[in-house]
């Protein structure tokens, strides 16, 4: 049971749940749990246990294949959790996604075998279930169109406008080969694709850090209105 400074968080981070039956289900029911920035809070052929609230921090979900080649699919930030992970347990299949924490994150751990029984007696819990799968079939959409359709420099900006966005910070620590590896391409295709954008003036280069320039910001706060 949660101790009453992470109830009153709790009402904080999930708004849209307003139920008062189902918000004390949530304290009863749910374990707080944090993790690093770098850690794995799902890996690719381990069964669900969990459902993840997430309520501080972010994680990034990403698909990965059975030669190690991984591609970015999306974020989860507060106040959200991943339909991937309650697709799984609903067709008794091990996680096909790894999910790490982006940034030092906490979660609310709901036992999944409570999420048919909550489907059923809490109206609220089905409707925030089907805006979740709803929300995350669009963040797929945008992924499958931006591998399809858009240039890989197109979306090299994109996720470094994402990053920004999310960590509201104009400096990303990352390497060029983790980079590569969420989009699916080569660290040296990665290399030469920021070397262009630091000759426009984007960005800066340092050792395993981006620095956002300007011209690049004002994108990102574009993107973020």
């Amino acid at each position: 049971m949660l101790q009453r400074n992470e109830v009153d968080i709790l009402e904080k981070k999930l708004p849209q749940i307003s139920d008062e039956r189902l918000r004390s289900a949530l304290a009863e029911n749910g374990t707080v749990r944090k993790y690093q920035a770098g850690e794995a809070i799902m890996s690719p052929g381990k069964f669900i246990r969990f459902v993840p609230l997430i309520l501080e921090g972010s994680i990034k979900v990403i698909r990965a294949d059975d030669e190690g080649r991984e591609l970015f699919l999306y974020y989860l930030q507060p106040g959200e959790t991943c339909a991937l992970s309650l697709t799984c347990y609903s067709s008794a299949k091990p996680s096909e996604v790894k999910a790490i924490a982006e940034e030092d994150t906490t979660v609310l751990a709901i036992p999944i075998e409570l999420h048919n029984e909550w489907m059923t007696e809490y109206r609220q819990w089905k409707k925030f279930i089907a805006l979740t799968y709803q929300s995350r079939f669009q963040e797929l959409l945008k992924t499958l169109d931006a591998v399809a359709f858009k240039r890989l420099d197109q979306r090299l900006v994109e996720y470094l406008i994402a990053k920004m966005t999310l960590q509201k910070i104009n400096q990303i620590q990352i390497t060029h080969q983790e980079i590569a590896t969420e989009l699916g391409t080569s660290r040296e295709v990665v290399s030469r694709l920021l070397k262009q954008l630091e000759k426009k003036r984007w960005i800066e280069l340092g050792r395993n850090i981006i620095y956002i320039r300007e011209d690049l910001a004002e994108l990102a706060a574009e993107h973020h209105d």
